[in-house]
């Protein structure tokens, strides 16, 4: 699609936006068996039906632009579910996940506020004012699973990884610490033994 006038570029971010939520929906799935905090669980599955919504009023504003909403591929959205993917397959500690979740999440929410943003904006600016309503709805509802998040991971899920990092290293520093216990005393056994036998061996003399 050539792009000559701000009408052309409303429509190609509209499109890439589709693509987004559509990638979206594709993922949230994975995540939400992923989560292991119920709270986390609900606020994804929440999402869910919010991004379903979402789909709805592009396609709705899609035709009522006349166009069709597929046929654009968002090469940036692609890119930041696949970091969350990755994060996913490397298996960390459970609630070490769930804060790369909410992280990954974050990421995702905020590449769709801008993208909102500056939709609504165009929608405005070519005075289509309830086009830039429905948009308004979809970043408004982005903003607060935003904040959703922020309360979920500085309340309880980023205090909990830090914990169990915290107990994996004081477990790790209490192995070390026996270790080197055995070792001392087995240095200290080795010691006595080789007094005791030269004490043997001068009084035999």
């Amino acid at each position: 699609m050539e792009m000559q006038t701000l009408q052309d570029l409303y429509i190609d971010e509209l499109k890439d936006l589709y693509n987004a939520e559509n990638q979206i929906l594709k993922a949230l799935p994975k995540m939400i068996r992923a989560a292991s905090h119920p709270q986390l669980k609900r606020a994804f599955t929440q999402h869910e039906r919010q991004t379903r919504q979402h789909v709805k009023r592009l396609e709705r504003i899609c035709r009522n632009l006349g166009v069709n909403p597929k046929g654009k591929k968002c090469v940036g959205m692609e890119g930041v579910i696949k970091e969350g993917a990755e994060l996913i397959q490397e298996r960390p500690e459970p609630d070490v996940l769930d804060a790369g979740l909410i992280a990954a999440a974050q990421h995702v929410e905020h590449y769709e506020m801008a993208g909102y943003g500056c939709v609504r904006t165009y929608a405005r600016l070519l005075g289509q004012e309830e086009h830039a309503a429905l948009l308004q709805q979809t970043l408004d509802e982005e903003k607060d699973t935003d904040e959703l998040l922020t309360s979920l991971a500085e309340a309880n899920i980023n205090v909990e990884a830090e914990n169990d990092g915290m107990q994996s290293t004081s477990g790790g520093a209490r192995r070390g610490t026996r270790k080197s216990g055995r070792k001392s005393a087995g240095k200290t056994r080795r010691k006595t033994t080789r007094k005791t036998t030269r004490k043997r061996t001068t009084s035999a003399r």
